[in-house]
């Protein structure tokens, strides 16, 4: 840490520097939770049997875009490319990552400001993470942004993008699954 350095409490759920200000996460509801877990399993079960790298949920990372303040965000599912953190880095090094997350996934919330949420994902791209997942319940979309762009993405199409060699998530069944 270093005075450069926004430091919140841990709180539940978790509080994040988000335009300025403190923000706490909601908590969420059923369909969100459904979509976070689906997108968890989905994401660990392919960085754990590729040997990829670390995926959780909850994650808390110390972000630092260039020559700004470091702050924490949490994205709704993190993952960290051993490529970036090797598997052998140290256990507080692993516990809350200095540097951005290869891929951050936002499920978005009902109570959700456009604003913030595009300031998280700037803050995350200017600070390194190759792509952001945002995951809409209400349109049954989910967005893929990163240096190139964004590309929105239906129930007939599928998640994948380089960062995240040889992943892929049908949209159509996560939203349908997310309803059972």
């Amino acid at each position: 840490m270093s005075l450069h350095e926004i430091v919140l409490p841990e709180t539940k759920p978790e509080t994040e520097w988000v335009r300025g200000r403190a923000l706490q996460k909601v908590s969420p509801k059923f369909r969100h939770g459904s979509l976070q877990g689906q997108l968890y399993m989905a994401l660990w079960t392919w960085a754990d049997e590729g040997g990829h790298g670390r995926v959780a949920t909850e994650w808390r990372f110390r972000i630092a875009p260039p020559g700004r303040i470091v702050r924490p965000l949490v994205p709704d599912v993190g993952y960290l490319s051993y490529d970036v953190l090797p598997r052998d880095a140290h256990e507080d090094d692993v516990e809350t990552p200095l540097g951005a997350p290869t891929a951050a996934v936002e499920v978005l919330s009902r109570g959700d400001r456009r604003a913030d949420v595009a300031d998280k994902i700037a803050t995350y791209l200017a600070a390194g993470t190759a792509v952001v997942i945002v995951v809409d319940p209400r349109t049954e979309t989910v967005t893929l942004h990163d240096a190139g762009g964004v590309r929105v993405l239906g129930a007939d199409e599928t998640v994948a993008h380089s960062a995240l060699p040889g992943y892929q998530l049908d949209v159509g069944a996560l939203f349908a699954r997310a309803k059972r």
